[in-house]
């Protein structure tokens, strides 16, 4: 049996690794964290946005591992906060931020805003790079909720229990991982991002 090319994925937390390896089950390549790549080093996340960042992640690892990679950049953004924490999400209480602190400031920053002005989506950005660094592939998607005054299941990570999904009346952190998998902004990048990944796929082989 052949062995299954390898993408590296640009990110080093194993919550997001693992729901994206599912994510790209059956598509016929091996997916491998960035931490099993002594050389690769941490990427400053100084982009403009998700897609700035995403390229950045997805390029600079795949010039490092020398393999193909993606880099994905995902993050809540809140009406009533013109957008915030935006690409900030995963520091948004600042140094050493942690899903409990972030998920404080947010409450704390939203004090005295009515349920009704809590709207917020998430956005996922996912870019392909080939091992020269040069970006191959861009998918970007988006899920709408609203957030919540106090946190309600276990399931998921980051802001997750405080995110509602109205049309399930349940939030990420109670949803159940086949449907979250169904309806999440990663979802949603990632079943577009399969369709442009395949026509690549022989390439991705050759150069492997």
């Amino acid at each position: 049996m052949t062995e299954q090319p390898v993408i590296v994925l640009a990110s080093r937390n194993a919550k997001k690794a693992a729901e994206i390896e599912v994510l790209l089950k059956g598509v016929g390549v091996s997916v491998r964290p960035v931490s099993e790549f002594p050389s690769a080093t941490e990427v400053d996340e100084d982009g403009d946005s998700f897609k700035a960042n995403a390229e950045k992640k997805a390029s600079q690892v795949a010039r490092q591992t020398g393999h193909w990679a993606i880099g994905e950049d995902s993050g809540l953004s809140v009406d009533a906060l013109k957008g915030a924490p935006g690409i900030y999400s995963a520091r948004f209480s600042g140094e050493g931020a942690t899903d409990e602190s972030n998920n404080l400031h947010l409450q704390k920053q939203l004090e005295g805003v009515a349920d009704a002005k809590r709207g917020a989506h998430y956005t996922c950005h996912v870019a392909l790079a080939d091992p020269n660094g040069a970006i191959r592939l861009n998918v970007e998607r988006y899920c709408n909720g609203v957030i919540i005054r106090e946190p309600r299941g276990t399931n998921g990570f980051g802001y997750d229990p405080y995110f509602l999904i109205r049309e399930y009346g349940k939030t990420f952190g109670e949803l159940s991982p086949v449907v979250k998998k169904s309806i999440s902004h990663r979802a949603r990048a990632f079943n577009e991002f399969v369709p442009g990944l395949v026509p690549l796929l022989d390439e991705i082989r050759k150069s492997d």
